[in-house]
């Protein structure tokens, strides 16, 4: 029997990055539209990447595999 290659979920490979470390990063929400009315903190701070929660790190490991 042929081993089945697992297929990565697209929508979730571009959304998440991983780092060298191995940390899953998501970019923040709130920075597409509306911007008129946040601060220039509020925006400069929605720049960043952020970790994701630790009870989610399984799934999206399961659904983007090849990123390991």
């Amino acid at each position: 029997m042929a081993k089945v290659k697992m297929k990565t979920n697209r929508s979730a490979a571009k959304r998440f990055k991983v780092t060298a470390n191995g940390k899953i990063m998501h970019k923040k929400a709130g920075k597409s539209h509306l911007l008129r009315k946040k601060s220039r903190k509020t925006k400069r701070h929605l720049k960043k990447y952020k970790e994701i929660f630790a009870g989610f790190y399984d799934h999206v490991a399961k659904i983007i595999p090849y990123k390991f």
